[in-house]
């Protein structure tokens, strides 16, 4: 799934990114995991049904090369800054999933003016733990055959979601476009890997309602990680999918999304 290019480029500050844009209504800003954004996600398919859903895939990842001025995850809240300033995005949810959702963070602690809403799904980016701890699972060098156990709580349904990464089979496009979701995620996430050293001191600015959603088996960042996120953000409220993994959102995207949109029926 993470293979397949979305339907629209468009050009934000002079680069040129793919975008999804789907559904009417009040803007929701989705942001992808490391690995990239189907454009038939069930969950975004949900969620546009009550919302206008508008998805771009970062600069790095899918077919838009790493900027020479855009190499860490601060660089790419600045790009969604602007982002946000061209489509004059005003009482939008902001939605991010996993590596999204670090980057959705750091977004929401530089203000939240323009947002009504944060939904943190299985998210990475803060230290909890001490020197010694190990918060979160180095997805960076997991291995490529691994990943179906290791992002899913089911593998098989992590191998039918992922698609087909037998490499000698896939195309040429195909394989850079995986190459190049890998190359961004150690770009932007390492040293110190997957986090901000800074963020947790930053959580606090977050003044909007926030649900802080996770799935209950997973096994990149536990259950008890995403309780200490919503624990720094005032008023968050935590919650658990049963049987989900770290891409819950696409294990069990019905169950994710009803879980979104009654949080902000709310």
């Amino acid at each position: 799934m993470f293979i397949n290019p979305l339907p629209e480029r468009i050009d934000v500050s002079g680069t040129s990114i793919e975008i999804l844009t789907k559904g009417t209504g009040q803007p929701l800003l989705f942001l992808h995991p490391a690995h990239g954004l189907d454009p038939a996600d069930r969950f975004i398919d949900r969620l546009s049904q009550q919302y206008r859903v508008i998805a771009p895939m970062h600069p790095g990842f899918g077919d838009c090369v790493l900027s020479e001025g855009i190499t860490t995850v601060d660089d790419l809240v600045h790009f969604d800054l602007d982002l946000i300033e061209q489509f004059d995005l005003r009482d939008a949810v902001l939605v991010g999933a996993s590596f999204g959702g670090w980057v959705a963070a750091e977004l929401a602690t530089k203000g939240t003016g323009r947002f009504s809403s944060l939904v943190l799904l299985d998210t990475l980016g803060a230290k909890f733990g001490d020197r010694e701890t190990r918060d979160i699972l180095d997805i960076c060098v997991t291995p490529i055959d691994d990943l179906p156990a290791t992002l899913f709580a089911d593998a098989e349904i992590g191998r039918q979601a992922l698609g087909d990464l037998e490499f000698p089979a896939m195309s040429e496009a195909a394989i850079t476009r995986f190459a190049r979701n890998r190359e961004a995620l150690v770009q932007f996430g390492w040293a110190p890997t997957l986090y901000n050293p800074k963020l947790k001191q930053r959580l606090h600015r977050i003044d909007i309602p926030t649900l802080v959603l996770w799935g209950s088996e997973d096994r990149v960042v536990p259950p008890t990680y995403g309780q200490s996120f919503a624990h720094e953000i005032a008023g968050a409220r935590f919650e658990s999918i049963p049987d989900a993994g770290h891409y819950g959102f696409m294990e069990k995207p019905d169950a994710y999304a009803d879980r979104v949109l009654d949080f902000l029926k709310r």
